[in-house]
């Protein structure tokens, strides 16, 4: 019996086309991804095998692969091969999803690939039964040390005793969390603030404080105010790149801030995930306080989420070795395939080739959102920026209207502490798979954001 790769199998489905050969090729293409025959990441097989199979010429199958890549179908590179590219299956699906914060597709790598050469050396060098069982502990010392050289640029050197790997930042915030406060314990942030920590604090019965902030961030006036009045336990802080206003906290005001955290005898909760991002990230927030602080910088906005690899960071070991009892009650190990793929990546330098790939398609959409959201805020690299809308603005029926032309869209709502917070939406950049839909959906959201929004007035 002949068993068929999966990579060749769709070239069955070129027969009941009709019209030229290559478009016929493109269209079984399309439909086997569209249908889920072919998967983000599957190798085509090589355009001289396709020629043979179909018994067309060799330039029938170029003209064909030239025009899928085109389409944004495919992806590849002089001698890596090519790959069903991912989100090529979603791009034409009629809802062009600006809600989800995803790093977009580097240009030129591919993460299938990557993750199948990674995988296989792996193997190649470790038991598998031991690879696929229970670790204890949240990371070996060579994947703490390589977790810890990732976050260099932003905290410096840090002894891998400090560091832990975690199954993301989620769990890395609720675990931090769960074992810093109490039920009932108040924990100031800024107005709007990441989702997950308004999940978490309701999940543990905290008290979630907002503090008032401006274009540089948190107002360490205001801060000061906040924690003499509410006596939080921790501040939870995203001052690089903040979720969702995209604003960027400078080192002063992080130095000011730092001495406000430590004179109220509060924990400091930084999550950062963009910093990477930056060519030159700024020093992190933890850096500024001798104790106190717990840092957690996850790979999900800067290589994949798929990879579910957090890095949790303290000032002590003893300190780490008390999250790790929260982290164990949540998850009680690390994802070990995906832990020994991102040491592997940050050890062989893949991480770095890949993160510079993330980085310069970041900004490229980036610029397409500076020329067609000229009023939106970010910096050069941020992977979401912030739409202010002005105060007699009903953001929901924006985002209704958005909707009705095919965008998926968040307003403050979902970021919000309390009922007052400043009007606006965050539009994020990297989850349409292609460039050219990110562009057409901005257009749409420009075009929805200057013609009439919102219910007719009854007269």
């Amino acid at each position: 019996m002949v068993v068929q790769r999966a990579g060749a199998a769709w070239l069955a489905r070129v027969g009941s086309e009709t019209g030229p050969i290559y478009a016929a090729i493109v269209r079984a293409l399309e439909a086997a991804i569209h249908e889920g025959e072919l998967q983000p990441g599957d190798r085509l097989p090589a355009q001289r095998q396709v020629a043979e199979q179909l018994g067309v010429d060799l330039t029938t199958v170029t003209r064909a692969y030239a025009a899928a890549h085109a389409r944004g179908l495919v992806e590849g590179a002089v001698g890596r091969g090519t790959f069903v590219r991912l989100g090529a299956e979603e791009d034409d699906a009629g809802l062009i999803d600006l809600s989800m914060n995803l790093p977009p597709p580097p240009e030129g790598l591919s993460l299938a690939e990557l993750l199948r050469d990674s995988i296989d050396a792996i193997l190649t060098r470790t038991d598998p039964a031991r690879l696929m069982a229970y670790h204890p502990g949240f990371g070996t010392l060579g994947q703490r040390g390589a977790g810890a050289a990732w976050l260099a640029p932003c905290l410096g050197e840090r002894a891998p005793e400090t560091v832990l790997v975690s199954p993301g930042a989620q769990a890395a915030l609720a675990a931090t969390l769960s074992t810093l406060c109490k039920a009932g314990d108040a924990v100031v942030a800024e107005p709007l603030t990441y989702p997950g920590f308004k999940a978490v604090t309701d999940q543990l019965g905290l008290r979630a404080i907002a503090c008032p902030v401006d274009a540089d961030g948190p107002i360490p006036e205001a801060l000061q105010e906040t924690c003499a009045r509410a006596r939080p336990m921790a501040v939870y802080l995203t001052p690089t790149m903040q979720n969702p206003t995209a604003r960027t906290t400078p080192a002063a005001r992080r130095r000011a801030l730092a001495r406000i955290i430590e004179a109220a005898g509060a924990w400091l909760v930084e999550d950062d995930p963009y910093s990477r991002l930056l060519d030159a990230p700024p020093p992190a927030l933890a850096t500024f306080l001798p104790a106190r602080w717990v840092y957690i910088g996850t790979l999900s906005k800067t290589l994949s989420p798929g990879l579910r690899v957090a890095y949790v960071v303290c000032a002590t070991p003893g300190d780490a070795a008390r999250i790790a009892g929260g982290l164990r009650a949540i998850a009680l190990t690390p994802p070990p395939v995906m832990a020994a793929v991102a040491t592997t990546w940050i050890r062989e330098g893949r991480a770095e080739a890949l993160l510079a790939a993330v980085r310069a398609e970041a900004r490229a959409r980036r610029a397409l959102a500076a020329q067609l959201l000229p009023d939106a805020v970010g910096s050069a690299e941020s992977l979401h920026v912030w739409l202010p809308l002005p105060a007699a603005a009903a953001p929901e029926h924006i985002r209704a209207a958005a909707e009705a032309r095919g965008l998926a869209l968040v307003t403050q709502e979902a970021f919000a502490i309390g009922a007052a917070a400043e009007p606006g939406m965050r539009i994020s950049l990297g989850g349409p798979g292609r460039r050219a839909v990110l562009a057409d959906a901005l257009r749409r959201l420009a075009e929805t954001l200057a013609g009439p929004i919102g219910p007719r007035p009854v007269v």
